[in-house]
């Protein structure tokens, strides 16, 4: 996963947000009452934390829309993501991506994703991986394992390249968390999400905490919510996928990338790993003000 930050106008708008927020609390707040002096403070009731439970209404819904992305030979949908990045002022501040993902099982892969940051593409025909920025006009290119599941796990160990949306995409997305599932109950229907009926379905595995709507008739993901158990800060990251086509017939040239053949290469690299070239230049170290050196006897450095 690429992350970047958007600097010059959200730090102006979350303070002016901040500051009307903090004048309308003055004027309309209520004073609470006082305290009285004997009053006693009540015993906090101890709390206990639910205990894991895997309802099997919630299975079967999570098996049933695992099995209706795993019998696609083809597929595409639209995935916009939204996430939050904590803000210098404390409350997070919300960024979105929006990806046009194709991909034919089990050997073909395209996602084009545009959104709050820089735009990317990313092409995989079972043979190799590639990846365009088309702002810096550069890509990588790099050969690739023979299926999807493969691909994602080689394009994440070698560039941190990776999509909030891998898990509708493996060839088995139930088996894929069946392993480390903890908890999954069933919530109820919404006749909100995605102008469907759906049914919300919460679930939590050893890393992320999700709430998932899928669709009531056709099985297929509409919505999702997740909150990382080891992030401090709680924050939220929001997935909503839409333009559901399965089994569609897809051209032989879809995923090649044209731009390519333009570009410049560059190698597959994690955004720790930074090519020689590419880091910013050395700091010149000043020159030293002051007299000048009396001269006589060389020391045994000169």
């Amino acid at each position: 996963m690429i992350r970047y930050e958007l600097r010059g106008w959200t730090l102006p708008l979350v303070l002016g947000g901040l500051l009307l927020a903090a004048g309308a609390g003055a004027q309309t707040a209520p004073q609470p009452p006082k305290a009285s002096k004997h009053a006693k403070a009540p015993k906090e009731a101890a709390e206990t934390p639910p205990k894991p439970v895997l309802e099997p209404k919630a299975i079967d819904l999570l098996k049933a829309a695992s099995s209706r992305l795993a019998a696609a030979r083809s597929m595409s949908f639209t995935a916009v993501i939204s996430y939050e990045n904590p803000s210098l002022f404390g409350p997070p501040l919300v960024y979105t991506t929006k990806s046009e993902v194709l991909l034919q099982r089990p050997d073909k892969l395209r996602v084009i994703t545009s959104g709050d940051g820089p735009a990317s593409e990313f092409y995989y025909d079972g043979k190799t991986m590639t990846a365009l920025s088309p702002a810096e006009n550069l890509v990588a290119i790099a050969d690739a394992p023979p299926t999807i599941d493969a691909a994602l796990k080689a394009a994440f160990d070698s560039a941190a390249i990776y999509f909030p949306f891998t898990d509708v995409m493996v060839a088995d997305p139930y088996g894929d968390i069946a392993g480390t599932l903890q908890t999954a109950f069933y919530i109820g229907q919404s006749h909100v999400v995605a102008g469907t009926t759906t049914d919300m379905v919460a679930y939590a595995t050893d890393d992320v905490f999700v709430q998932l709507w899928i669709g009531a008739e056709d099985k297929l993901p509409r919505r999702s919510r997740a909150v990382y158990h080891n992030d401090p800060a709680q924050l939220r990251h929001q997935m909503d996928l839409s333009d559901w086509q399965l089994d569609v017939d897809v051209p032989a040239d879809s995923f090649t990338c044209a731009k390519a053949a333009t570009a410049k290469h560059i190698k597959f690299a994690r955004p720790d790993q930074i090519p020689p070239g590419l880091g910013p230049p050395p700091e010149a170290k000043p020159k030293a003000k002051g007299k000048p050196k009396a001269k006589g006897k060389p020391s045994k450095t000169q």
